[in-house]
Parts: structure tokens; sequence; C-alpha cells
């Protein structure tokens, strides 16, 4: 009877979680208002309806494209930033590790689409530490030209207004500016099962995740998809050569600005993560990596993280006191699981795409809801019994303080 009680208070936790991380979803505007800087009267995002100001000239933007390799998506999604509809200048600067790289090609190519672009691709050599995009970042940061600094992914693909809509974000219309913006992602082209599992933890789960951790206090970390800051920020925590180290370099960045007293704020906009198909042993590295990545950052919250898997604790329930008020209650638990992931996911999706798939399709794969879950805790569990990682082709020692030491490489 105590651990049929203990058991039912931990299910009915999960499920009492679980709706706090949707409801706090609910109420965020993802894919918010639309803010136009070159048009007089725009409400910025976060302003009552009607409320309007005269909007700030914008700023001038470096943005910063770390790359390796290509893919069947990586022209289209380098080309969506070329095309970005900002009123002011832009200067892009490419950077790859060797002048082999296949991304190269794609590279000149987009450049002759652009020929009015101030772009420039840089040969990042020698490697400077064990995180080679960082350590590309720290060979383009002295040639910044602008003083708002955007970083992003090579798989990413945005909408035209992205910088129009993290410049505002950076300029609000009171209080102090913050000193980081960054985006929501999706994972957009989930062409397998493996990935549409990893889907469900990105597009439902990730985000709400960190707009419940929000609702407790401000966030102290960035999210590596899309980041935007005052280049002065960068220069305040010793730049990128302070973080060629680090495996979550993104959340170091943020981590160090907010310890600084510096604000991080979430663009309403959703950004899109384009990626090569992937098989569940990519995808299990991927997740597994991610978890020690979180477990070494943020120790505590990741340890009682499990709490709110409201798949596994009910079907311990269940299982352990099979009688069929039991069964019922956990019966009502995985549904309202599935429901609110489902939606979380419609909702990211549609923000970032109207035209994505639809409810019926989404709910074909309904099943991998539970399915993610019960694999999460695995992956949970794994993440406290080693420190190595893979990641870019190599084996990696996670050290307790986040820092990555090289391993061997990976026999191709």
């Amino acid at each position: 009877m105590v651990l049929s009680a203990i058991l039912a208070a931990l299910a009915l936790l999960s499920l009492g979680l679980t709706l706090w991380q949707w409801v706090v979803a609910r109420r965020f505007p993802i894919g918010g208002q639309r803010v136009a800087p070159d048009l007089e009267g725009s409400a910025l995002p976060g302003e009552r309806a009607g409320e309007t100001r005269r909007p700030a000239a914008p700023t001038a933007i470096t943005l910063l494209k770390p790359l390796k390799g290509c893919d069947a998506f990586t022209e289209e999604c380098l080309r969506s930033w070329f095309a970005q509809k900002y009123a002011a200048p832009v200067q892009v600067l490419l950077g790859v590790a060797g002048r082999d790289d296949p991304v190269v090609e794609i590279v000149h190519k987009v450049q002759r689409e652009f020929p009015g672009a101030d772009a420039r691709l840089v040969i990042c050599e020698p490697l400077l530490g064990a995180n080679a995009k960082v350590s590309q970042l720290a060979v383009l940061e002295p040639m910044i030209k602008h003083e708002v600094v955007v970083i992003s992914d090579a798989d990413v693909r945005v909408p035209p207004d992205l910088l129009t809509q993290l410049a505002a974000a950076l300029s609000p219309p009171s209080a102090a500016s913050p000193g980081l913006a960054c985006c929501f992602y999706r994972l957009a082209n989930p062409s397998t099962l493996a990935m549409r599992w990893e889907a469900i933890a990105i597009n439902a789960d990730f985000w709400s995740q960190v707009l419940q951790a929000q609702s407790l206090k401000p966030i102290d970390f960035a999210l590596g998809a899309v980041m935007a800051l005052p280049r002065r920020r960068l220069e305040e925590i010793g730049g990128f050569k302070a973080l060629m180290d680090c495996l979550a370099d993104d959340y170091q960045l943020g981590n160090r600005l907010a310890r600084l007293g510096h604000r991080i704020v979430l663009c309403p906009v959703v950004v899109e993560c384009w990626s090569a198909p992937m098989s569940w042993a990519d995808v299990w590295k991927h997740q597994l990596r991610w978890a020690h990545t979180i477990r070494v950052c943020q120790p505590a919250p990741y340890f009682f993280s499990i709490l709110s898997n409201a798949t596994l604790w009910p079907l311990i329930w269940a299982v352990t006191n099979p009688s069929p008020p039991v069964v019922a209650a956990a019966l009502f638990c995985w549904l309202t699981r599935v429901w609110t992931a489902l939606d979380l996911q419609r909702r990211l999706n549609r923000a970032a795409d109207p035209a994505s798939l639809s409810a019926p399709a989404a709910a074909r794969y309904a099943w991998l809801v539970p399915a993610k879950d019960l694999l999460q805790a695995a992956i949970w569990l794994m993440a406290f019994l080693g420190n190595q990682v893979e990641w870019r082709g190599q084996k990696m020692r996670l050290r307790s303080d986040g820092t990555l030491e090289r391993a061997k490489t990976l026999e191709q």
C-alpha cells in the first residue's frame, strides 16, 4: 500500500508537471506578431494591442556562420540568410575548416547569386580548441564589423524577416536592453521513424520545457540554433576563445551573460533545422550527447527531470497495482500526455510553417510519444553512467565543468 501510494503520487506529479508545461507554452506568443522597423507605428512583441512607437533606426548586423560538410538542404538553408529583408547593412562571415570541404562550392554558388552581399568565406585554420565550431567563430571574431552579432548553426533555415525580429528583440521599447536574444527551433524534416521520435523531443518537449523553466525564474542559458547579441556583450565574457573547449557553447554563452546581470530573451519567431536522414543509432547518439550536456550544465534540474515523465510513472503504478481504478487513472495520464505533446508539436510546426504536417497525419505517430518517454528514461539513466560523448566524428571526454577533452578519432 505504501509503494502504491508513492507511485500514485509520482504519477499524479508527472501529470501535473505535464499540464504545467503545456499551459505555459500555450500562453507564449509562439510565432508572435511581426515587427517592421522601417514602418512607423509597428507593435513589438510583448506590446499591448494599439500600443505603438517610432522604431529606432535598424542596427547593422554581422552574421557568423560556421560550416562543416553539406547535405541536400545546406544550400537552401544558406540562401535563406542571404535573402534577408533587412534595412541596414549585413556582413556575412562564413567559416570552414579547410578548402577541401564540399560546402565551399555551395558557398561560392550562393555568393554568385547575391553579388551585392557583403559576404566572405574564411578558411579557419588551425583548430584552436576542442569545440571545432567555436574554434571557427574565434577565427571569425576579429573580422566582425558591426555592433550586433548573430550566430547560427549550419543547418538552420530562417524566414526573410528574422534579422528584423532579432533586432527588435534586442531593442525593446522599455527596460534595459537584453544581453542576448535567441529563437526556438523545430526539426523541420523528420524523414525517418527515428527522426520522428526526436521530433517529439524537440518540437513538443524542448521548447515547452524551456518556457516551464522561465516561469520559475529568468532563463540563464541560450538556444544555439540562432543567437543575437551586442558585440560588447561578447567581449565582456572574453569572446569566443573563452568557450572553445565547451561542449554546450550556447548554454555557456547565455549563462555567462546572465551571471553578469544581462537578460536572455526569447524571440517568438521559430526557425527550422533541416537534417540529412538519421538512423536510430544516429538519433540515439545525438540524444545521449544532449543528455550528457544538460546533466553537466544543470545537474539538479536534470536529475529531477525524470519526475515529469508522464508515461513512466503511470506505467509502473499500473504494473505494480493492476486494479481497474489504477489502470483507468494511468490511461488518463497517458492520453493526456499524448494529447498535450501532439498539441505542442502542432503549435510549433504551424508557427514555423502554416502548411506543416496536419493534425490527422501527426496523430498517426501518436504512439511514438510514450515510446519516446520510455526511451528517454533509459537515456536519462545512461547520462549518469559515463563521461564520453561522440560529436563531429570524434569521441570526446566531457569534464565535470562542461569542457571537452579529445579522446580519439572515430574510425570511418
